[in-house]
């Protein structure tokens, strides 16, 4: 397909029939689904399972609304860290989501920290925090062009 009428069928002036090319006929059974996740190499592990196995795992949250804190508080009872993006919810609500997970972190001994405006991060007792600040470098080390 030219650019031109690429740009034509992206603006709808034309329709789009190349579709067809997508697909590989050989491969490609239609209504046959099995329910299960896709697969694409039995091999290969997808990688939630993996991360699970290594304790390799940090939640994000953005709550609507008060309801969805027990989805916080489940995750970070697991000893996962939480990422909470309240930018979309009330101020009302966020600061009542804000108090929760601050009895949350300090029933379970782990820490708060504001990442970002509205944006916390919640850490389980037995997780590091390292920062990327320009103090924590070496004087001597690459930035150094002195």
């Amino acid at each position: 397909m030219g650019s031109v009428r690429k740009a034509s069928a992206w603006l709808g002036l034309v329709d789009d029939n190349d579709d067809e090319r997508y697909y590989d006929d050989d491969n490609y059974a239609e209504g046959q689904e099995t329910g299960d996740a896709w697969v694409t190499d039995p091999r290969v592990k997808v990688a939630s399972e993996t991360a699970e196995e290594k304790g390799r795992r940090i939640g994000t949250v953005t709550p609507d609304s008060f309801r969805d804190a027990r989805g916080i508080g489940e995750l970070f009872r697991d000893g996962v860290p939480v990422i909470i993006n309240l930018t979309s919810m009330e101020p009302s609500d966020a600061k009542r989501v804000v108090d929760f997970a601050a009895g949350l972190t300090f029933g379970l001994r782990g820490t708060i920290e504001r990442v970002a405006n509205r944006v916390f991060l919640l850490t389980p007792a037995n997780t590091e925090i390292v920062s990327g600040d320009a103090a924590g470098r070496q004087a001597d080390g690459f930035f150094n062009q002195s």
